[in-house]
């Protein structure tokens, strides 16, 4: 059973004078952007529901009140046209706009530290970029600061929490993505608080997605702290191979050492999200490797040169006959290395090869329905019904879960 789709229904508007046509459910801020407007914005994702906290994203609606509008919170349907059939029109650059993004903006910079050249979101900080673009030069603002505890959420999502401007991002990822409601807002005015409320490490297997939300550097890496700045990488896209998913990622690397691992968008695959084994297995490639070869000796592995272990090598080669012999490639192999892999065991007489640690049922001669998706990772969103056999994706595909969860909430809404 497939759910159909359901045509869309264009409106036409103004924005800065340019007529366009966009969808008629779009929000006032995608509509701006398609018009090519920049508009400004911290709790707004794409992927997450509307909060319509941070009030960065104002505009200017003709014939509205005279104020400002959020245009995150506010639809195309949820403006009228003149009384003569003109059109509907918004503003994204009067003065009444720019002198409600400068009030907003510090707002925000009130209570944020002076923490930029310590922080390992310089550089790649929507604050700073949004500061220097829509902000003013100085502040009115004499009191002093308000301090906030750093909270304990796991090894993985370092915290400074003086820096959070409460745009709840993190929030509704972990509850509407993540599925687990580990993260929440608590308290009042300045009194208000991101917190886990007893301060335990969050479960969720994506929960290194907050590091890159986050639009301030209150949620930040831990493993990559005070490592690296952002413009001394250098960035190369792949794909990663940490599970069957196959997700679109970047690797950032400083000279041949490998520093992080981040998401690039693939709406077929893992829209913007990747998984924390993806996320942080590069630590893997420097802190935890076996530097040195060992031998087994009387019952124990003791520490061998290179030379004494290929001595043992050969000769247990030597006096195995080629039957009893076999070679199981690993699962971060590459073709090139499992070819060879193929070579040297072959002649040395076996043909006992295999690439399945875990046991996976795969035999060629069975075609390749035993292992091909078909419905792809996108037709999930369309599918009427779903069964695992044998299977836990959060466990197993983290990435693949979170768009079963998506299918599973849109269908949840649609019934409520």
């Amino acid at each position: 059973m497939e759910l159909k789709d359901v045509s869309e229904t264009m409106a036409k508007l103004k924005v800065d004078g340019k007529e366009i046509e966009v969808p008629d459910h779009f929000s006032l801020l995608q509509a701006c952007e398609e018009a090519g407007a920049e508009i400004p914005r911290f709790c707004f994702h794409e992927r997450l529901s509307v909060a319509g906290n941070c009030r960065m994203c104002l505009i200017e609606v003709k014939g509205g009140p005279p104020k400002p509008t959020a245009s995150c919170a506010m639809g195309v349907r949820d403006i009228r046209g003149g009384p003569n059939g003109e059109l509907a029109e918004i503003f994204t650059n009067t003065p009444m706009v720019k002198k409600a993004r400068e009030g907003v903006m510090e707002f925000l910079l009130i209570n944020h530290p002076l923490d930029c050249p310590i922080c390992d979101q310089g550089g790649e900080c929507d604050l700073q970029d949004q500061a220097m673009a829509f902000g003013i030069a100085g502040s009115r603002y004499t009191e002093n600061k308000r301090a906030v505890e750093d909270k304990y959420i796991g090894p993985l999502v370092k915290t400074v929490m003086n820096r959070c401007i409460h745009c709840t991002r993190c929030v509704r990822f972990t509850t509407e993505v993540g599925g687990i409601s580990e993260l929440g807002l608590i308290g009042r005015g300045e009194d208000a608080e991101i917190t886990t409320y007893l301060e335990q490490a969050m479960t969720s297997e994506l929960q290194g997605n907050v590091v890159d939300l986050c639009p301030v550097g209150a949620l930040t890496s831990r493993p990559f702290a005070f490592t690296a700045r952002p413009w001394e990488l250098g960035k190369t896209e792949s794909i990663d191979v940490m599970d069957a998913v196959g997700s679109a990622i970047r690797v950032d690397t400083r000279g041949r050492e490998v520093m992080r691992v981040m998401p690039r968008v693939n709406e077929q695959v893992n829209e913007e999200w990747i998984s924390d084994k993806t996320r942080f297995i590069w630590d893997g490639l420097k802190t935890q490797r076996l530097d040195r070869p060992y031998v087994r000796r009387d019952g124990r592995l003791q520490p061998a040169s290179w030379g004494e272990a290929f001595a043992a090598i050969k000769t247990a080669v030597t006096v195995t006959p080629g039957n009893k012999i076999g070679a199981i490639a690993g699962d971060l192999a590459s073709v090139e290395e499992m070819y060879a892999l193929k070579e040297l065991i072959r002649s040395l007489g076996s043909e006992n090869l295999d690439c399945r640690q875990d046991g996976t049922a795969l035999d060629p001669s069975l075609g390749r329905a035993t292992y091909l998706f078909n419905p792809t990772i996108e037709g999930i969103e369309q599918a009427g019904a779903l069964l695992l056999i044998g299977a836990n994706p959060r466990f197993e595909a983290a990435v693949l879960n979170a768009r079963i969860r998506k299918r599973f909430a849109a269908a949840i809404s649609r019934s409520a």
